[in-house]
């Protein structure tokens, strides 16, 4: 069973997440791409106003289509190409308060996730959260360990059985050749090759003096 996290992210603010991105201008009227982060997409604008990551702009969305990856809007005052360039890669963020609870016990916002520690069902301390990704096949949690090196696991209820979110932690099935122990930075077992110019080996006749092959006659 697949789990289903509502998309949105958090840049370590609790009181506000990035539900979409300015990702680029349609045209040269000044319609603009949005990438959204809500579980549907038209849903950008309906849980109030959206603003920077200050709170000080306001973006005043007028949502009118969908392209590919993203929704094609309108914003207030910004009426050219030159003016939604300037505003590439703007996040757009909405009040956590304002944020509707999940339907059911099987949906979490991936913000509510980040960061939560993972642990095995025997209680060993797996890593935490990093993100969660969705490559089209479902998504995969991302593990990090606390000393370096990350893991991907499916995110589905077989998987990852246990999500407390009031509790905050997570628990997790190891995967064999996926998750298989905590992680941990990645140990390269074989030593890198010699780079130097290998030696010739000495040859048995060549590691001692022969002395049969000096001369009879003395030396002076």
């Amino acid at each position: 069973m697949t789990r289903e996290p509502v998309h949105s992210a958090n840049d370590g603010s609790t009181q506000r997440i990035c539900v979409g991105i300015i990702v680029g201008a349609h045209g040269v009227r000044g319609l603009v791409k949005v990438k959204s982060f809500t579980a549907t997409p038209e849903d950008l604008g309906a849980y109030g106003p959206l603003t920077d990551l200050s709170g000080s702009r306001v973006f005043d969305l007028d949502i009118t289509g969908r392209a590919k990856g993203s929704i094609l809007c309108r914003i207030e005052g910004v009426n050219d190409r030159s003016a939604v360039d300037a505003l590439k890669g703007q996040k757009l963020y909405v009040n956590r308060d304002a944020l509707p609870c999940p339907d059911h016990e099987e949906e979490f916002y991936h913000s509510d996730l980040l960061g939560l520690p993972i642990f095995f069902p025997d209680g060993t301390k797996v890593g935490t959260v990093g993100a969660l990704y969705d490559f089209g096949a479902g998504d995969v949690l991302e593990i990090r360990g606390d000393t370096g090196g990350a893991a991907m696991i499916p995110f589905t209820r077989e998987t990852v059985p246990i999500v407390d979110i009031a509790s905050g932690r997570i628990v997790v099935n190891p995967v064999p050749s996926l998750l298989e122990a905590p992680v941990g930075p990645a140990v390269d077992s074989q030593a890198p090759p010699s780079r130097g110019k290998k030696k010739p080996p000495i040859r048995d006749n060549e590691s001692v003096i022969r002395t049969d092959e000096w001369p009879d006659e003395d030396w002076h």
